[in-house]
């Protein structure tokens, strides 16, 4: 989440570079600025600035970024980056920028994640969705030289407009592409994963973000919390429990902190918030985009396509998903993340092959050019970009690996065992190794994790040296008998590959990923909701329970020789909020209610944990997870 802030950043230079300042940069011999005061049907207007190219002839579409991170910069003759040569400038595009409502320029109050409303009575029911409509009405009877189609795109939150202003859509709204939308923040964006708060993000984000203004304006108010220094680790393990964050740092000037802290469960909340189910009534082409290794929004592309091709039959749904970082496809290059090295710039290759070509053929109207692809995938392990005519793939593997005995990893369950570690919520295991760090780093979605692998609070299983290639390819479900000595825990799972003493791969600057545990997908669940996220409860002590959730889609390929891995603990800290081990609503919880546990996990024929690849184990009476 504190990528966010740059969200707009990126996609300037997806269309063209850092922004342009002054009435003599390239941009303002390129293009004549429009700025308006855009009317919404209950009177309240929108700041949004137009750039309409100069020196291509013609009408031309408009591609439009709603956003909550700034339309500026302010004025007639200041420019922000905008295509000054290349493919975007050629084909002759208009650029339009909007301050959503209650952000910088634009009347209004700003509604995070604004419910979607499902029945209008008249103008002074509003939201995102008719914002977008009267927007789009506004510029097509409005912008000079424009041809009358309008297309939508934006990363994150602007992620979250793009795919929310599509519900009914309107007639000149033809093409939308949400990238890492912002789809739902209990179950798998960022400011939960299965109802555990992610902490570290959600507490650096509101500090900018979060803080109500008084009145529009070209500046946003922020907040300047004081860490003294501290890492990340120990910042938030000294402040303690949840209603400290409140009271020594935001004192109250965060409304939506507290509201958040005071919906502990998936209540109706949370689900008049939830976006994928409100993704109906769309008749424009749709391009869902996503990082693999996205640690804030990885969960919005794979759900958000997947609602809007099952509640809008007959419209053009696609999915391109790459080996990338939050936003990272909208930069140049795209060559290698953490150690990985992926022997392509794949975040050009996106650009140059998937996006481009979706704006022009259904923005443009260029009918000549050939479908995408339903889905496009980058296949981690093999580096190589596959493309399939659904997802998840019918033709994909299906199975189950299962933890075993003597901590190994085998395709069946063995002998019944057990294998226990001890959580202190005083000395929390930690989702990096540099405990020294004081922000959240881009690449722990793929790090090395032989750090985690030497702590006695982790768990790791491991299979043999694998003798022919393995591909898992959709979701992957974690499936863990556990017992615990109190009455509530937290579950981390990793997928782990782990490359042989000899492997041939080698990272960006020429070192041997010899012995590396790269991580594939790990997340987190909270054990009081196993069998409900709206109903919680407790865990009967030291008695066997099953846990269930799902992670995020891979298509990840396990090299012959290299060993396939599953970690287990119960922190992911600072990342994520600790649990106090006891049956209780976390966000009110004090310090005095954290203790430790003992977590056991149990495998084989009578309780085979497991991790499943590509299908959901179907177990009746049972909610399994997302």
């Amino acid at each position: 989440m504190i990528l966010l802030a740059s969200s707009f950043i990126s996609f300037a230079l997806a269309v063209g570079g850092a922004p342009q300042r002054g009435g003599s940069s390239a941009a303002a011999q390129h293009y004549t600025k429009y700025e308006y005061m855009i009317p919404m049907r209950d009177g309240v207007s929108l700041y949004t600035s137009v750039y309409v190219p100069k020196d291509v002839p013609g009408k031309h579409p408009i591609l439009m970024e709603r956003t909550p991170y700034s339309a500026g910069p302010y004025g007639a003759t200041v420019f922000r980056g905008v295509p000054t040569q290349g493919k975007w400038h050629d084909a002759g595009y208009i650029f339009a920028w909007q301050d959503v409502r209650g952000k910088y320029m634009s009347e209004g109050d700003f509604v995070d994640i604004r419910p979607q409303l499902p029945a209008k009575h008249g103008p002074k029911d509003v939201d995102e969705s008719t914002d977008t409509w009267d927007t789009v009405d506004y510029l097509v009877k409005n912008v000079p030289d424009n041809d009358g189609h309008v297309g939508m795109r934006g990363i994150s939150y602007p992620g979250f407009y793009a795919e929310i202003g599509t519900v009914h859509t309107h007639p000149a709204l033809v093409a939308a592409s949400p990238q890492a939308p912002v789809s739902e923040w209990f179950m798998g964006d960022d400011w939960h994963h299965n109802g555990c708060m992610f902490i570290q993000d959600a507490f650096d984000f509101m500090q900018f973000f979060g803080v109500v203004r008084s009145k529009p304006g070209a500046n946003t108010p922020g907040l300047q919390v004081n860490k003294g220094g501290k890492s990340a680790y120990d910042f938030f393990l000294e402040t303690g429990a949840m209603p400290n964050f409140d009271k020594l740092y935001y004192k109250g000037r965060i409304p939506y902190w507290n509201e958040v802290l005071s919906h502990e469960t998936l209540d109706d909340w949370w689900k008049a918030r939830s976006v994928p189910s409100k993704l109906t009534d769309i008749h424009c082409a749709l391009l869902f985009v996503g990082g693999l290794f996205d640690a804030e929004d990885c969960y919005g592309a794979l759900n958000s396509f997947a609602a809007s091709k099952r509640q809008n039959p007959g419209i053009h749904d696609f999915l391109c998903m790459g080996p990338w970082f939050h936003g990272m496809w909208a930069r140049a290059g795209g060559q290698s993340l953490g150690d990985l090295n992926f022997g392509m710039p794949t975040s050009t290759w996106f650009q140059d092959n998937v996006e481009f070509p979706f704006f022009e053929k259904y923005l443009r109207m260029q009918t000549k050019l050939a479908d995408p692809s339903v889905a496009t995938f980058f296949e981690t392990g093999t580096n190589s970009w596959q493309t399939f005519p659904e997802w998840p793939p019918k033709d994909a593997a299906k199975g189950a690996v299962y933890l075993g005995e003597g901590k190994s990893v085998v395709t069946k369950p063995d002998r019944d065992g057990s294998d226990s570690y001890v959580n202190d919520p005083a000395h929390p295991t930690p989702y990096i190794e540099d405990l020294n760090s004081t922000r959240r780093p881009l690449t722990y979605p793929l790090a090395d994790q032989r750090f985690a692998e030497k702590r006695d609070d982790v768990l790791t299983f491991k299979s043999e040296p694998l003798g022919s290639d393995v591909t898992w390819a959709g979701p992957i479900t974690v499936d863990l008998w556990i017992k615990c000595s109190s009455t509530d825990c937290d579950l981390v799972a990793k997928v782990i590959d782990v490359y042989p003493p000899d492997a041939p791969e080698k990272k960006l600057d020429g070192d041997s990923l010899a012995n590396e545990e790269i991580l594939v997908r790990g997340d987190i669940m909270r054990s009081k909701f196993r069998d409900s996220f709206s109903n919680p409860a407790p865990l009967a002590p030291d008695k066997p329970a099953r846990v269930r959730f799902k992670m995020d889609d891979v298509l990840h390929t396990f090299k012959k020789g290299h060993r396939l891995m599953i970690q287990i603990q119960s922190d992911w800290f600072p990342l994520v909020q600790r649990n106090p081990n006891v049956f209780t609503d976390i966000n009110t919880a004090p310090d005095s209610a954290y203790q430790k546990a003992t977590i056991t996990v149990l495998h084989g024929k009578k309780y085979p944990s497991a991790v499943w690849f590509g299908q959901l184990p179907q177990v009746p009476g049972i909610t399994t997870g997302r």
